[in-house]
């Protein structure tokens, strides 16, 4: 399955809908990431939600940023924090 890259700014109610999530793949990622089925409705989406496309790679480097900005935060929190929080950060790759 191809996908398209792109980064856009979550709106809230409206920004995808049920229909959306029917007619094209999509997925949420940190960084105002999001990868998209690459369909004309997938294409469509990016546009409504005035998405800036990016190519795979500029993605990945986006969320591993992310990740890593996380996990150093992390790194500085309490034992306490860390107990009941077990899982640090990680990275990972994009579909």
């Amino acid at each position: 399955m191809a996908n398209i890259y792109c980064t856009a700014t979550n709106t809230g109610k409206g920004f995808f809908t049920r229909q959306d999530r029917y007619d094209f793949f999509l997925s949420g990622h940190s960084g105002d990431v999001w990868v998209v089925g690459d369909n004309a409705k997938g294409s469509t989406w990016v546009s409504r939600v005035s998405g800036t496309s990016k190519t795979k790679a500029e993605a990945q480097t986006i969320v591993d940023g992310k990740m890593e900005e996380a996990g150093i935060a992390y790194d500085g929190e309490s034992e306490d924090y860390k107990s009941e929080h077990s899982d640090r950060p990680t990275k990972y790759t994009l579909p």
